[in-house]
């Protein structure tokens, strides 16, 4: 079984941080709007795939490649449909990688627009 200690100690390191803010933050998720979420993602992901193939926009597909909300094979499966798609899957992260890796993640992302 392979070892997850870097992903679980930078997904506790993003709760703690989610904590820092003291003004602006969000507002709790209600149960209602969680049971949406769900049930808008197992919508989604029984529609017939859409052709995207005319889309030419450049688009960094990001997530972690043990993501069990929407699974990593999704956003695999996007970058290679999408021409100009680059993908990146951050190793132990889960839904929130671009959160559990936020330095890589920004400076990704910043070197992406940039260009």
């Amino acid at each position: 079984m392979k070892d997850r200690t870097n992903g679980r100690h930078a997904a506790k390191a993003f709760l703690k941080r989610l904590k820092e803010r003291e003004a602006d933050r969000d507002k709790p998720i209600t149960m209602t709007a969680f049971l949406r979420q769900l049930k808008a993602i197992k919508a989604w992901g029984k529609q017939a795939q859409q052709n995207l193939g005319n889309i030419w926009t450049p688009v960094l597909v990001a997530n972690g490649d043990q993501d069990r909300r929407v699974p990593t094979s999704n956003s695999i499966d996007l970058a290679h449909r999408l021409p100009n798609a680059e993908l990146v899957l951050y190793e132990d992260a889960g839904h929130g990688g671009i959160f559990q890796y936020r330095e890589a993640f920004v400076k990704k992302a910043l070197e992406f627009v940039a260009r």
